[in-house]
């Protein structure tokens, strides 16, 4: 996904949230897409694990040439971030996964400056991490709720670019997913967990003051996605109104961002016919 430019936002509108785009055609789908879909996600999901293993594996034999991953996702309320998690960062170990999902700032990450509790969050060599919400968060809610003027929060889209290609420049690939979901779509899922009762936790009476803003917060990720989008950390945007396409797509753009990397397992340093041979001996 590119804009123009960086001064042309990203046409969100021109985005069917309930597109399936790369989905292949019912001779390979069968007459259930959404069926194939998910039993694709399974498989794909083990290929994950693998590549995970071996992330893990090679900053574990060499520390200095590890790699790590991260996974920023992005949505409007109800776009569906937790679910992706657990469906495709969830086909992976847990031991090797650093999640973290990032609410309002406290009062000791404010005086750190935005960028403070971001860096302290960043996965370690050898794993993969997931930001459920960011660093983006600091260019859309506070500029939308008007939490601070302009002149602070503009300025924070090329301290943005200037982190993440530090991160990259570290050893981290950096994915950025946007999960596009339509205002009707959102307002189904914010009905579900009104009349759900294994639901109600998740409502909050303050994502209803967010979709008053719903042009607002389209006019701002925008702007976000134009301006922070770049071949070392792209942006994505997903069209997640169909829930089994989200993770279809999502599993699928994971798995190429490993194949980037050409992960394989380490070779050992030690003699492996002697060591078997010293355990055939010890039987």
């Amino acid at each position: 996904m590119r804009s123009e430019s960086p001064d042309v936002p990203i046409d969100l509108d021109a985005i069917d949230p309930r597109s399936t785009p790369g989905l292949p055609g019912h001779k390979v789908t069968g007459k259930d897409p959404k069926l194939w879909a998910r039993a694709e996600v399974e498989r794909i999901g083990g290929e994950l694990a693998t590549q995970q293993e071996m992330l893990f594996a090679q900053a574990a034999v060499d520390p200095g040439q590890g790699r790590s991953v991260l996974l920023v996702l992005q949505a409007m309320d109800c776009g569906g971030k937790d679910g992706a998690v657990k469906r495709v960062a969830g086909a992976m170990n847990p031991l090797g996964l650093h999640i973290k999902a990032f609410g309002p700032p406290t009062s000791q990450e404010r005086r750190g400056g935005f960028l403070w509790r971001i860096r302290k969050a960043l996965p370690p060599v050898g794993y993969v991490g997931v930001f459920n919400r960011s660093h983006y968060e600091d260019v859309l809610v506070v500029r939308v709720n008007g939490l601070a003027p302009e002149s602070v929060w503009r300025p924070r889209y090329e301290k943005i670019n200037e982190f993440e290609r530090e991160v990259v420049e570290g050893g981290t690939a950096v994915v950025k997913v946007m999960l596009h979901i339509s205002r009707d779509e959102q307002r189904k899922r914010l009905m579900q967990r009104l009349v759900d009762p294994a639901k109600h936790w998740k409502f909050n009476p303050d994502d209803l003051d967010s979709r008053a803003r719903w042009d607002d917060y389209h006019a701002a990720y925008a702007e976000a996605l134009a301006r922070c989008d770049s071949d070392s950390a792209p942006w994505y945007v997903l069209p997640a109104d169909r829930k089994w396409y989200r993770d279809w797509a999502l599993s699928h753009l994971l798995r190429q961002t490993f194949a980037d990397l050409k992960l394989s397992y380490p070779q050992p340093d030690y003699d492996l016919a002697a060591q078997r041979r010293r355990l055939e001996a010890d039987g």
